[in-house]
């Protein structure tokens, strides 16, 4: 299979990857979604992780938002993993066009890759609501920037909301129209470390014309069966064999 892989991308001019959580996970960023995710909020929030990641519950209970998203979405201490290196590196040598993520840690970028399509935003952007100055994660994370936990701009003292997309919110549109584009223009699209559950994220796959569809993921997706081909391994170990 991985023979197969290669001779794929030799053969290829335009490679989009299309990466979720499990990209992230093997940076030992832990998917929320998961069981055990979800299992700790209702422990220690009694509530689900969709529900405190909405935009009704960031709104009403503020300070509950960010101690939930300080301690579950942050983690500035991770480092790119193999999949990360090794996309920036086919980046460079003009095989992978563009990454399209679901997830919103920026180690793309920080591995060295530069066309990235952010779905879901970045925990590293963070705009004033009132006069949207930027602040960065570390600002966030200062609970001298704090007042109940909830960050306050410095310029105005304005509440700074993280540029993550919310449940409830829509995707940005120039995010999502990129996106569109690079996978429509792709003659491989490379899935990796997701489900392909999530919407309408996973709904982009419809626009792929390319002629090879790859999907590597450690269980079955719904799309299996479409792709021509299926490698059940970590996103990580194949990308750096690759």
């Amino acid at each position: 299979m991985k023979e197969r892989l290669k001779a794929i991308v030799e053969e290829s001019q335009s490679i989009v990857f299309f990466g979720g959580a499990g990209v992230s996970t093997e940076s030992n960023i832990p998917d929320f979604r998961s069981e055990s995710g979800l299992y700790q909020a209702q422990q220690q929030y009694g509530r689900s992780p969709e529900e405190m990641l909405s935009h009704t519950f960031f709104i009403r209970h503020m300070e509950t938002f960010f101690d939930y998203y300080k301690k579950n979405l942050l983690y500035p201490k991770a480092q790119p993993n193999e999949a990360h290196l090794a996309l920036a590196r086919m980046e460079k040598a003009g095989k992978v066009k563009a990454i399209v993520t679901q997830n919103i840690d920026g180690l793309h970028q920080k591995a060295g890759s530069e066309q990235v399509y952010e779905l879901h935003g970045s925990v590293l952007r963070n705009y004033c609501m009132k006069c949207h100055t930027f602040h960065t994660m570390e600002y966030v994370m200062d609970e001298g920037n704090c007042q109940n936990g909830v960050p306050k701009c410095s310029v105005c003292g304005g509440i700074v909301k993280p540029d993550v997309v919310l449940y409830e919110e829509a995707l940005d549109e120039d995010c999502i129209n990129g996106a569109v584009e690079a996978i429509a223009a792709a003659d491989t699209l490379i899935i990796g470390g997701t489900s392909l559950v999530v919407y309408p994220a996973a709904g982009l796959i419809r626009y792929f014309r390319g002629k090879n569809l790859v999907l590597i993921n450690k269980s079955v997706t719904p799309y299996d069966d479409q792709a021509d081909l299926v490698i059940h391994e970590s996103i990580g170990k194949v990308m750096k064999d690759l």
